[in-house]
């Protein structure tokens, strides 16, 4: 084979070398791919410590803690608790301000803990789905954009060989290595990302179940303080 031929087709040589729209799509793309290691790393850092504080939460809340202590240290370091303690903390807070006004029946003192601690979960929620839409977007969009990179990469390969009376493999191959590069940038960046969104995705929905689960429970027991006296 053609030593000439083969530099031509080293990968640096080709992403060097590659037209200025392809190159940009591979700079995006590349970019986009680190910025997705990035979250993706984040999230599971994130996630692995909400699931370690929430195990730890429930053993304490069901191994029978007393209640008002949980509440007090739970308000005194509420940035490092985890997010069902922060529920907890938010309708425990509610309904100990409600119960001490006077003239409230129990659904409306019921009514307001619930809301208190789902506008809680709701912002707790919040926070756990950031950045997946961002995965989510790169995992969808990362294959078209590299796809351009090769359509347009391959389209000026080809419209290369209309000043030459003979076509031959060598002239054509470097183009269409480089458009090629483009979709293994897209696939690189888009892969990652679905996994990573699919994966987190379910960790967050479990999380969800776990934390609505309590809410009821919670929402059950002092509702039962409160009729029971």
């Amino acid at each position: 084979m053609n030593p000439a031929i083969d530099q031509d087709l080293s990968l640096l040589h080709l992403v060097l070398h590659a037209s200025v729209p392809v190159q940009l799509v591979m700079v995006l793309l590349l970019v986009a791919s680190l910025m997705s290691w990035w979250f993706i790393f984040l999230k599971l850092f994130a996630l692995k410590r909400a699931q370690r504080l929430t195990d730890s939460f429930e053993r304490e809340f069901w191994g029978g803690a007393d209640v008002n202590a949980m509440y007090q240290r739970v308000a005194a370091e509420r940035d490092r608790a985890g997010e069902m303690a922060r529920i907890f903390e938010a309708g425990f807070r509610e309904f100990m301000k409600l119960r001490r006004q006077p003239a409230q029946t129990v659904n409306v003192i019921m009514d307001g803990t619930r809301r208190a601690m789902r506008a809680t979960f709701q912002r707790e929620l919040d926070g756990l789905e950031s950045h997946l839409s961002f995965l989510a977007t790169v995992g969808s969009v990362s294959p078209y954009v590299g796809l351009f990179g090769t359509v347009w990469g391959i389209m000026i390969a080809f419209m290369g060989l209309s000043s030459v009376a003979q076509a031959t493999l060598a002239q054509v191959a470097p183009g269409i290595a480089e458009a090629l590069i483009a979709t293994a940038m897209g696939l690189f960046a888009a892969i990652p990302a679905v996994v990573g969104y699919n994966r987190y995705t379910h960790d967050i929905d479990r999380l969800a179940n776990r934390m609505e689960s309590f809410m009821e429970e919670f929402s059950n027991i002092l509702q039962r303080q409160i009729t029971s006296k």
